[in-house]
C-alpha cells in the first residue's frame, strides 16, 4: 500500500493533495484515493464527501481522460460542491464534467461508474448511478427547476424530484435527464433523448422525445 501510495503522490497533483486533505480525515486523505485534474476549477468545497468502500490510491478520478472531438486542455471540469456526494467504489468522472450540488442535494456514484466527458449533474435534491453506469460525453442530469412555479392559490408546483438511474446503464451522447426519472438495471438510453418518466424495465433500449421503449431483452458491455 505504501508504495501505491508513493506512485500516486507522483501522478497527482498539487490540486489532488488538497482536494484529500479538505475533504477526508488525515488517516484517509494521505491513501489519496481522490486524483483531481489541475484543469479541474474547484468552485465550492463546502460540501461532505462520504466514501463507502474499501479506500484505495486514485480510486477516484476527477478531470481527466481523453475525447477525440474534445479539446481537454481548454474544456475545464467544475466542482461546485455545497451538499453531499457518496462514492461507493471507483469513478471516473472525465475531463470536462461539472458536478453542482446545492445545500440540499445529494449524489451518488455506484461502484465502477465512468463518465467520458463534458456531462454536467445538477442536483438539489438527490440522483443517484447505480454500479457500472456509462455516460457518454454532453449528457445533462437535471433534478430540479430552480425558479417556482405556482398554481392559482400560491402553491409550489414544480418541486425538485430524485432521479434515479440503475446499475450498468449506458446514456447515450446529449441526452436530458430531468426530475422524477428512473432507468431500471441493464438500459440503454440512445443519444439525444429526453427523459422524465420511470423506465423502470431492465434489459431495454430507451430513446426519443417523448422516449418510447425501442427494444427488449437486450444486453450491452464496454
Amino acid at each position: 500500500m505504501f508504495i501505491s501510495v508513493l506512485k500516486e503522490l507522483r501522478r497527482s497533483s498539487l490540486k489532488s493533495v488538497y482536494f484529500n486533505l479538505k475533504y477526508l480525515p488525515f488517516a484517509k486523505a494521505i491513501l489519496l484515493p481522490f486524483r483531481v485534474s489541475r484543469h479541474c476549477t474547484l468552485m465550492s468545497m463546502k460540501g461532505v464527501i462520504e466514501i463507502q468502500s474499501t479506500i484505495n490510491p486514485g480510486m477516484i478520478h476527477i478531470g481527466y481522460g481523453e475525447v477525440g472531438i474534445f479539446d481537454r486542455k481548454r474544456e475545464r471540469s467544475v466542482w461546485n460542491v455545497r451538499g453531499k456526494i457518496i462514492f461507493k467504489g471507483n469513478c471516473y468522472l472525465g475531463h470536462g464534467t461539472k458536478v453542482n450540488v446545492t445545500e440540499t442535494g445529494k449524489v451518488i456514484f455506484g461502484d465502477k461508474v465512468n463518465f467520458t466527458a463534458e456531462s454536467a449533474i445538477d442536483c438539489q435534491k438527490e440522483i443517484s448511478f447505480g454500479d457500472e453506469c456509462l455516460v457518454s460525453w454532453e449528457n445533462l442530469f437535471l433534478d430540479g427547476d430552480y425558479h417556482n412555479i405556482l398554481d392559482n392559490t400560491g402553491k409550489i408546483i414544480n418541486e425538485s424530484r430524485t432521479i434515479n438511474i440503475g446499475a450498468h446503464v449506458w446514456i447515450g451522447c446529449r441526452c436530458l435527464i430531468l426530475k422524477g426519472t428512473e432507468i431500471g438495471d441493464n438500459c440503454i438510453v440512445s443519444a439525444g433523448s429526453v427523459l422524465r418518466g420511470k423506465y423502470n424495465l431492465p434489459n431495454c433500449i430507451i430513446g426519443g422525445s417523448p422516449p418510447t421503449v425501442i427494444k427488449e431483452n437486450i444486453s450491452w458491455k464496454v
